[in-house]
């Protein structure tokens, strides 16, 4: 079994300038696309509202994710709150909106990476990490001192900043963005944010740069690599055929890619028309068929 790329980075000594560099701009934070430029150090909430320490809502081993992260033991899940997107059908609301959760230093961090580890977990999964990136990074340094040697999935809507991805380099073994939208109009109206588009895709295209394609041992388990997610909408809402084509001639035919069925009107749905009913069959099935039209070979059909 391959050994996670941190290791290399940890024994060449510049992880610990990596933890540095990254917890600075929390000074002037500009770690995802919002560049709020607030003192998260000093007290100064930006858009996620989170300040020098990870809230977290919960660790544990977790088996619904894909089976090539959860094997036999699980992937050792991580959920971390206050997300830096709006999302009105949010199905995990009260984590990402509201911000259930406590806030842990990242030496709790590196025990609960090396818990479940312990646990037999196949992997440290990182759910919504775009905006404590420092934290995280230091708690992998933390834990790798004290013997972490699983993978670490970087779990995220996309809104990531390509510049910070650069920083994950030789860190992060498993990328795994969740393309929702592919027009950054109708993301403004559904996500909140500005310019979803066309940030994810730069974010994708760079974390295809650092892992390539999903790579898997012999066990059928996942140990680097991407693996992209999207979410199929009522009516094509999220532009999916755009999306499947971005794929195919942008980043690789031979991408991983979990085409899933399970959306449902949560959160603030209701409130929109076109949002408020589940998918219909036929709907999914077209979105199987325009992965098919963009010469995708290694997609997953998720209902």
């Amino acid at each position: 079994m391959a050994e996670p790329v941190y290791l290399d980075l940890l024994e060449s000594r510049k992880f610990e300038q990596r933890v540095e560099k990254l917890k600075k701009m929390l000074e002037n934070c500009v770690l995802c696309p919002h560049q709020c430029r607030v003192n998260r150090l000093n007290g100064e909430r930006g858009y996620c509202k989170t300040l020098d320490r990870a809230v977290v809502s919960s660790y544990q081993r977790h088996f619904g994710e894909e089976a090539e992260l959860v094997g036999r033991s699980g992937s050792g899940t991580i959920f971390f709150s206050n997300c830096n997107l709006s999302c009105v059908f949010c199905q995990n609301y009260e984590i990402s909106q509201c911000g259930e959760g406590r806030e842990v230093d990242a030496k709790s961090l590196s025990e609960m990476m090396l818990y479940l580890q312990r646990q037999g977990c196949h992997n440290i999964n990182l759910v919504s990490p775009s905006h404590i990136v420092p934290q995280i990074v230091e708690g992998i340094y933390m834990a790798s001192q004290k013997g972490l040697n699983i993978p670490i999935v970087y779990n995220t809507n996309s809104y990531d900043s390509a510049d910070i991805l650069r920083l994950l380099d030789g860190i992060v073994d498993i990328y795994m963005p969740d393309i929702k939208f592919s027009d950054d109009s109708i993301a403004f109206k559904y996500l909140g944010v500005k310019n979803y588009y066309s940030i994810a895709t730069a974010a994708v295209k760079e974390m295809y740069r650092q892992v390539g394609n999903l790579k898997i041992d012999d066990r059928g388990i996942a140990y680097r690599g991407l693996l992209i997610r999207h979410l199929v909408m009522p009516q094509n809402i999220a532009g999916t055929d755009k999306i499947m084509q971005f794929i195919g001639d942008e980043v690789s035919k031979d991408a991983y890619v979990n085409i899933m069925a399970q959306y449902y009107p949560a959160y603030k749905a209701y409130k929109f028309e076109e949002l408020n009913r589940v998918l219909d069959m036929s709907e999914y099935e077209k979105a199987i068929g325009e992965a098919q039209l963009a010469g995708l070979r290694n997609y997953r059909i998720n209902v």
